[in-house]
């Protein structure tokens, strides 16, 4: 009878003999010396990045693919507001009573959740009617930004100000392009969003041909609202509005009467504020959230694409009111390249990119990588750099390209054109 110590044995021969051929992974960095063999002395990578080929610049590269998301992350623009009112608070966000701050602080975080819910759910577009437009999430959301030093400021303020307070839409004293009142209450302004919410003033609300509407005006990086004070109903009336003017913040025009550089959006009298407001209007009304209607709450694909656009460009100052969730490395947001994908518009991703084998990548613009991250060109694995410029936006150190081999199957780097790559803290073989 065998024993059971030989049992064992001959149980673990297979098992050690299998283990000993497993292929072992060569790992190694794409080195420094490579990537200043390939830019030349006269290149200026962020100087002559805003001259780049077409391809960057389309927008229609920038609408985000519903079969990839996990390549158009999240972007989130940092808002504060500021409530307007006289000395004597005469002004109140309910008639008959005092201006309440609580109460209005409460509108604001109101305001928040309600365009917020809006830019969660994005609907079908009305127009053209019967379209099969397709519906795709709109990726951005917004978010209340105090000052980061100061841990009670929430980014809600109140100014009393008897020569600032107020806004008039039209005639001869209209003030809506006026930028006194940012000069003088704006809080962050290169890096937050400054709404304004004022009320009408009251001699043009006695006159009886001046509007009492809610209107608002985009200006740069500050945006003015008003209609608010005095009104029924609640901050969901007005989601819409404060949507539209942060459109406008972020590129988007108006979609009737002039082209807005969309072809999926359509030009139409604009004079339809509802399905009921006149004979045909059933079938010319727009939800778009850039017209002018009782509800603006859709955008179409290539208004989507044309507001990351303006997110990604690194020159715009637009870009700098985004929370640069990119600079820091998240494991979790690793994006996975399977197939052959064409990145054709600036990136910045939030975690490692991995090539797998035959699969390939090719990199066309700017590509920002979080702090400690890297690219893995497996075995088989192909990455071509297209005239791009990599980097970390934030300025810190990213790992690079780490190029892997199995025997003689590699992952393959490929570099054509003025690629620049910088911010790269490893050059070296790092495992064998």
């Amino acid at each position: 009878m065998m024993s059971l110590k030989k049992v064992l044995f001959i149980l673990l021969i297979p098992t050690i003999w299998f283990g000993a051929c497993t292929p072992q992974v060569e790992s190694f960095f794409y080195t420094q010396e490579q990537f200043a063999s390939q830019v030349p002395e006269s290149y200026d990578g962020k100087k002559t990045y805003r001259m780049r080929k077409a391809i960057c610049r389309d927008q229609a590269n920038y609408i985000p693919d519903t079969n990839r998301m996990a390549e158009f992350p999240m972007r989130y623009v940092r808002v504060n507001f500021h409530w307007m009112n006289t000395t004597d608070a005469a002004f109140s966000l309910e008639n008959g009573k005092p201006f309440d701050e609580k109460k209005a602080i409460e509108y604001t975080e109101g305001f928040l959740h309600a365009c917020n819910y809006d830019l969660i759910k994005n609907r079908k577009l009305w127009l053209p009617h019967n379209n099969d437009i397709p519906v795709l999430p709109i990726n951005y959301r917004l978010v209340l930004s105090g000052r980061p030093d100061n841990p009670e400021d929430d980014g809600i303020y109140f100014h009393y100000d008897d020569e600032l307070y107020y806004y008039v839409d039209r005639g001869k004293n209209s003030n809506q392009f006026d930028r006194k009142v940012f000069k003088k209450y704006a809080v962050q302004p290169d890096t937050v969003l400054n709404i304004f919410v004022l009320p009408h003033h009251p001699d043009s609300v006695a006159s009886p041909t001046y509007p009492v509407n809610r209107v608002g005006i985009a200006l740069g990086t500050y945006v003015k609202v008003s209609g608010i004070y005095g009104k029924k109903g609640s901050f969901w009336d007005y989601r819409g509005l404060i949507n539209h003017e942060i459109g406008h913040v972020f590129s988007l025009m108006h979609t009737w009467k002039y082209n807005d550089g969309c072809d999926d959006t359509v030009r139409h009298p604009g004079d339809c504020y509802s399905p009921n407001s006149r004979p045909g209007c059933d079938t010319l009304t727009s939800n778009n959230m850039m017209d002018y209607g009782y509800l603006q709450h859709a955008l179409s694909p290539c208004q989507i694409g044309k507001v990351h656009k303006t997110m990604s460009n690194y020159t715009s100052p637009k870009r700098k009111l985004l929370e640069p969730v990119w600079c820091q490395l998240k494991e979790d947001s690793t994006i996975v390249i399977r197939d052959s994908i064409d990145w054709k518009c600036d990136k910045d991703v939030e975690g490692h990119i991995i090539i797998e084998p035959d699969a390939q990548l090719t990199l066309h613009c700017r590509l920002a990588m979080p702090s400690g991250a890297k690219i893995v060109v497996k075995p088989g694995a192909k990455l071509i750099l297209n005239d791009c410029w990599l980097h970390n936006d934030c300025g810190e150190e990213w790992q690079g390209i780490e190029i892997q081999q199995v025997r003689d199957k590699k992952g393959e780097v490929i570099s054509r054109g003025n690629t620049i790559i910088e911010n790269v803290a490893n050059g070296g073989w790092v495992s064998g």
